[in-house]
């Protein structure tokens, strides 16, 4: 009986096996067809299955800031988009399924978020849908509205899962240096001779795509990677980490991970790093130590000694630094300068159109015709130049507040600023009075929240981009956390009944959190 058992599901075994294996390597016979590419990816996902429901919350994290897209599919998503939906949906899919699995609550800041989601949703209905170009509909910007609420979604599927504090440091490091990927994007054309399906994965970044000139070529994906090193080693060590542990190679990767990414040629990036290391600094205490007027001296004593010499540093790494008053060569100060007189004049242009869609944004999606029609009224106005109508029409503004009141008017920013709160204040409440094993974790968190938010509103910042950030951060502090930390309770006196009156008994209980 055993042996007509064992025949019969080899017979099925076979019957499925080698028809798809016919199949697929019928399909591998033309491997560059986008149907290929999909129906691989489906079967190679599904074998791997165990492992993704197994590990796909660590996963997420380290693919949330990855540039790997999936170009197999129209639109060109990345993977971190699909690893966030994926995860989402498995912890759902848990939580429907076993009621003693619970998503960490914070209702200050479900709130707004459930806010946001409507106004996102009414507008887009009140202003032409959602348009998907990529997939032959005939409106663009669709995609955005997909990031704004991936970005929602995203809050819920970090919050699905506590991390244990003593994994707090891996996935912190998952999450920030899964953003080192944005180096790739810099290396075309060093790689492409040899690796040149790398680049199927991971977009280009430079205009320039025959050879990289350092301190002259741009490098905007080294830029984003050093960003990515700097905010993992400050999450991980501390700034007392880097300079109290007694290990000085710590600093010096630090500061040399941080200087390499000037070469990108970036003010913000130089700002986000000065502001966020000064909080963090503040956050951990040191301002009441020694270590203040020891680090004053020493940017005192370093920057005397290279003032002479910024005007001979590489152009890159001087437009970095046109954001302070140093000397610089003109040719670099003067490119800086046209950079910032291009963002006042869109901002001037665009400015007299918030009281327009005060009430009821503009949304995010155009056609074709909207297209047409907004750039000859602009030019007909001279109110915007030519290599800065696109930018304007698509929302792209480098601006945060004009990036969510025009698209989404009053209604947008006032969700956006109620979510800022509510995440600033349960920030707060997570490093005052969090785990102390966690007090590192949670005042870069902290720190890098304030820090962006200030770039967002003061700096440079867009809505789709930046919310998938600010979610992240708020998330991660959540699910470390457990939640919105408390303060403990003081401790109380019982008395004993047995004990004469207005005598307090040494027993004391204490109130846990």
């Amino acid at each position: 009986m055993s042996n007509v058992q064992s025949a019969l599901r080899s017979l099925v075994v076979y019957a499925i096996c080698v028809p798809a294996a016919i199949f697929l390597g019928y399909l591998l016979a033309n491997p560059l067809q986008r149907e290929a590419f999909v129906t691989v990816s489906l079967v190679l996902a599904l074998l791997c299955s165990p492992l993704l429901i197994r590990y796909h919350y660590p996963l997420m994290l380290l693919l949330w800031n990855a540039t790997a897209v999936l170009f197999f599919v129209q639109g060109r998503p990345t993977f971190g988009a699909a690893a966030i939906a994926f995860s989402f949906m498995l912890s759902l899919t848990r939580r429907t399924l076993d009621r003693r699995y619970q998503f960490l609550k914070v209702p200050s800041l479900t709130r707004p978020l459930i806010f946001l989601v409507i106004v996102i949703l009414v507008t887009a209905q009140l202003t032409g849908g959602i348009g998907l170009r990529a997939l032959g509909g005939e409106v663009y910007g669709g995609k955005r509205y997909l990031l704004l609420l991936l970005s929602i979604l995203g809050y819920f599927a970090i919050t699905a899962y506590r991390i244990p504090p003593d994994r707090a440091a891996l996935y912190v490091g998952l999450f920030f240096l899964g953003g080192v990927t944005n180096l790739i994007g810099d290396l075309f054309p060093i790689l492409v001779s040899w690796m040149p399906f790398l680049f199927w994965l991971f977009p280009i970044f430079s205009t320039d795509t025959s050879t990289i000139e350092l301190g002259s070529t741009r490098l905007v994906g080294l830029s984003a990677a050093s960003a990515a090193i700097f905010c993992y080693m400050l999450a991980r060590h501390g700034v007392r980490g880097l300079m109290l542990s007694g290990k000085p190679w710590r600093f010096v990767i630090f500061v040399l991970c941080s200087g390499i990414g000037l070469l990108g040629g970036f003010r913000s990036t130089l700002l986000f790093m000065l502001l966020c290391f000064g909080l963090q600094f503040y956050l951990e205490g040191l301002h009441r130590t020694k270590l203040l007027p020891v680090l004053a001296i020493s940017g005192v004593l370093l920057a005397a000694v290279a003032l002479p010499f910024t005007s001979k540093l590489p152009f890159t790494i001087q437009r970095a630094l046109a954001v302070l008053p140093v000397p610089l060569d003109p040719v670099a100060k003067y490119s800086a300068q046209i950079s910032s007189d291009w963002r006042l004049n869109m901002w001037k242009a665009v400015l007299p159109q918030v009281p327009q869609y005060l009430l009821l944004g503009k949304g995010l999606a155009f056609s074709r015709s909207d297209f047409d029609a907004t750039t000859e009224q602009a030019f007909q106005l001279n109110a915007i130049s030519e290599d800065q109508i696109g930018a304007a029409l698509a929302g792209d503004y480098h601006n945060g507040p004009l990036s969510v009141i025009i698209p989404f008017g009053i209604w947008g920013l006032g969700g956006l600023i109620w979510f800022l709160i509510a995440g600033y204040r349960v920030l707060l409440n997570n490093y005052r009075y969090g785990d102390p094993a966690l007090r590192i974790i949670n005042a870069f968190l902290l720190a890098d929240f304030l820090t962006r938010v200030f770039m967002f509103f003061l700096v440079v910042g867009g809505f789709a981009s930046d919310m998938l950030h600010f979610a992240a951060v708020v998330g991660l502090s959540v699910s470390l956390n457990g939640g919105k930390a408390k303060p403990s309770l003081p401790e109380e006196t019982t008395p004993d009944p047995d004990l004469a009156p207005g005598f307090i008994s040494p027993t004391r209980r204490v109130l846990g959190r």
